[in-house]
């Protein structure tokens, strides 16, 4: 007994048709031309309209007006005709549907014949219906064979012309031949893939689903799923036709594949051999049959998808053509695609029972999060606002507190962890050595002063950046695990945290709480920028071109002044000197600060937003912007600034030899913080969008690592709000070399930093009063009282 038929009254010839006459007819404007070729993902597209907009002529003067003319008149074409040129001509491979030129085709139409609807409930159904379309539309455009033609496509032109001479021997009514060839199959003559590009969302519908969202009914669907790509397989041929050669008769046999597994074909299934009783045997043609690339991808749930209580959920997602290496570990996406089921076979269905597999046929992939594009576009909104701060020249201190805002102070900590988000320049050796540009902060400091919360916001602003925690990371967990690849069923691995915020930030929080046997793995990432993997026979080199934020808290959980820096640390010497800057933030009980701080607090949870601020403070997306615009530089360090350095340097090592034994050793200076300098200047040139690294960077430089030690000698002064008068001094100490400094110059670097003249007079009578210092050679030139005893007690050391 047949199964009855129901009628859903789809009529789909009709439908074919109007798929038909929408590839031949719907034109579009060039500027909506050109905002598609740039949303889809080949480079072609860009190419293919830049050719294709037709030129007008005639006897119009060139110039302005007729600039104006073209603006006035938006110019029309063929937007998928010209597509399905490109593909007679071989220069694409894909057609992308957007739905939402179908939807204002039907608006057209004077009768709806829910074509989007449709679509959207059995789109894999409508695959073939419009391939069949673009098959029809095909044969009308004239393609000729030249030189430059492969072996495949005269073997396609062949096929071609043998199934059409075939289909007119029917149309006349000819009585078929016994050993005539049978048809080839369509899959097996299109070189292109027809891929649907979805409604964008809107307030009614059409929003990205979770992961655990996707239901039965979504079955044979096209749905939008968003996640995070956590594992993405080699690229490797899946086959779709399957050609076979027999050995007695000759014919040339086809399998069609529709599903994951399939069994071959042993016997001919000609009519010669059936005639004959002969059980020819086939043998696979490679050359025949039809590939197309394939990969696997695995998302995961977001964090903020995931209820209380509940882990992650994932799902598979199959991608084919040129849908392949478009998503790599670590995007966060919007992912478009048929929601189909794939029934267990073999041993694994008897296991199974009941149950089924599903996965997610991609369509068309939305970027959410991008890395730093180097060839981004600012608004005319964001230029004149980047410009007026550059013309202030409060770009720096802007910038920095537009990081997290509802967060009181921590001036000095922003600034760095800005200098972190824009990173130093990365430099190749010609013998293959490689300089990492990127900065290591270390965020060290008593419970309750907001690590946890600027880590967040610095997960927010990157691109591309990944939160973790020490006591909920393993080791192989933050590098790379050994799995078994359920296609391929290799032994396959599957990249880490690390590997994941590969060209981003790796935050990780509660670093004080690993392990020692896994903190060890991030010892290779924070200097060399790799992993070396050898499991399972496996043995490889991973990229990890991260920056590492750490938070950690003191040993005791709050920070004891009666014991030495090292012992409140409690990290190793190996592991602090990778950090670039180590930040140690104490909570020391200030009645006008802490004061400051509770009306900040209090007035966030009233207002539930950031106090009013002397400005406009910047938005994450203006962040990235401006942070994606100062990596497009690559500052050099002129020689005057490098012997600036040098000696900043012989400085800094000097001072850490005095307090060693005592316990006002912070850290160890080791070659790394000169490297530390650098990148810090480079960072800060950078932010200047400037092409050379001055003396000034330097300064600043050194006074970040200085400051973040700051608060070990006085624990009862907040050294983040320093008088004008000890930052002149500092400056002006900063720049002595050998106990004396030039007034002209320590009069540039103080104007520079924003003092007045009447600051600067002050503070040099201040000290002059306090023999600090003298003022000699007619006040050109500041000379520290006592700096050359201490050089020569120095030297006594040393020798």
């Amino acid at each position: 007994m047949s199964l009855p038929v129901i009628d859903l009254g789809i009529d789909y010839d009709a439908q074919q048709s109007a798929f038909l006459d929408f590839l031949k007819t719907y034109k579009t404007t060039t500027t909506d031309s050109t905002a598609n070729a740039l949303s889809n993902m080949t480079m072609d597209d860009d190419e293919d309209l830049m050719e294709s907009t037709p030129r007008r002529r005639g006897g119009r003067a060139a110039g302005r007006g007729a600039a104006r003319s073209r603006k006035a008149v938006p110019e029309l074409k063929l937007k998928y005709m010209d597509q399905l040129t490109d593909v007679a001509n071989r220069k694409r491979t894909s057609v992308v549907i957007d739905l939402q030129d179908i939807a204002e085709y039907e608006r057209q139409q004077p009768e709806s014949s829910r074509l989007v609807k449709s679509i959207e409930k059995n789109a894999n159904h409508y695959t073939e219906i419009f391939s069949r379309a673009i098959d029809n539309v095909l044969l009308t455009i004239p393609v000729e064979n030249t030189y430059n033609d492969d072996v495949l496509d005269v073997i396609l032109t062949q096929r071609r012309n043998r199934n059409a001479a075939l289909e007119s021997r029917q149309d006349e009514g000819a009585a078929p031949i016994d050993n005539q060839p049978q048809y080839f199959p369509a899959e097996l003559t299109r070189r292109y893939q027809v891929f649907f590009k979805p409604l964008p969302p809107s307030g009614t519908g059409n929003k990205a689903l979770a992961v655990r969202q996707v239901r039965g009914e979504h079955l044979g669907h096209l749905i939008t799923v968003r996640g995070i790509a956590t594992r993405v397989s080699d690229v490797k041929p899946a086959v779709l036709v399957n050609a076979y050669t027999c050995d007695r008769c000759g014919s040339e046999i086809f399998q069609e594949i529709k599903t994951k597994s399939f069994t071959p074909m042993i016997v001919c299934p000609s009519k010669e051999c059936q005639d004959n009783n002969a059980r020819g045997q086939l043998f696979p043609s490679t050359r025949a049959s039809k590939f197309l690339p394939f990969q696997e991808i695995k998302i995961q749930e977001l964090a903020e998808q995931v209820p209380v209580g509940h882990i992650p959920r994932s799902l598979t997602i199959h991608a084919h053509g040129d849908l392949c290496r478009t998503i790599t570990p670590g995007d966060i996406i919007d992912v478009a695609g048929i929601f189909l089921p794939t029934p267990y076979t073999g041993f694994k269905a008897i296991k199974a029972g009941l149950l089924t597999d599903t996965y997610l046929e991609l369509q068309h992939v939305e970027q959410h999060k991008k890395q730093y594009d180097t060839s981004i576009h600012l608004d005319a909104a964001m230029e004149r606002r980047f410009e007026e701060l550059r013309r202030h020249g409060n770009l720096y201190d802007t910038l920095a507190k537009s990081i997290a805002p509802e967060i009181y102070g921590h001036e000095d900590v922003k600034k760095c962890l800005l200098l972190l988000l824009i990173g130093g320049v990365t430099k190749e050796m010609g013998d293959g050595m490689r300089i990492r540009g990127d900065i290591n902060v270390c965020l060290m400091g008593d419970p309750g002063v907001a690590k946890s919360q600027l880590l967040k916001y610095i997960t927010k602003v990157a691109p591309r950046a990944v939160y973790t925690s020490g006591r909920g990371s393993s080791g192989v967990g933050l590098t790379a695990a050994v799995m078994r690849d359920p296609v391929t069923d290799e032994m396959v691995l599957e990249g880490g945290a690390l590997v994941l915020a590969d060209n981003g930030i790796c935050c990780i929080d509660e670093f004080d709480k690993m392990d020692d046997s896994d903190r060890t793995a991030i010892h290779e990432v924070m200097e060399q920028q790799t992993i070396s993997i050898s499991k399972a026979g496996i043995t490889t080199t991973l990229n990890a071109r991260t920056s590492i934020l750490a938070a950690a808290n003191p040993l005791y959980g709050r920070y004891n002044p009666k014991i030495s820096p090292v012992e409140n640390i409690n990290l190793p010497a190996a592991l602090l000197s990778r950090f670039d800057i180590l930040f140690l933030i104490l909570d020391t009980p200030s009645r006008e600060s802490d004061e400051e701080l509770g009306r900040h607090v209090t007035f966030v949870h009233m207002e539930n937003r950031h106090p009013e601020m002397s400005f406009e403070p910047l938005s994450p997306a203006e962040m990235r912007a401006y942070i994606s615009l100062a990596r497009t530089k690559r500052p050099v360090i002129p020689k005057e600034v490098g012997d600036y350095v040098v000696q900043a340097y012989v400085r800094l090592r000097q001072i850490g030899k005095r307090e060693e034994g005592g316990k006002k050793q912070f850290s160890h200076t080791s070659p790394r913080t000169l490297l530390g300098v650098l990148r810090l200047a480079q960072a800060l040139a950078r932010l200047r969008l400037a092409d050379k690294v001055v003396m000034e960077d330097v300064d600043e430089a050194l006074r970040l690592i200085e400051t973040s030690k700051a608060s070990l000698y006085d624990e009862q002064i907040d050294k983040g709000d320093l008088t004008a008068m000890t930052r002149i001094y500092n400056i002006a100490k900063t720049a002595a070399r050998g106990g004396e400094v030039a007034m002209r110059t320590v009069r540039e670097r103080v104007l520079a930093k924003g003092f007045t003249e009447d600051q600067l007079v002050r503070c040099v009578e201040e000290y002059e009063g306090l023999d600090v210092w003298q003022v000699s050679d007619n006040g050109a030139r500041l000379v520290f009282i006592g700096a050359e005893e201490e050089e020569e007690e120095e030297d006594v050391e040393m020798a």
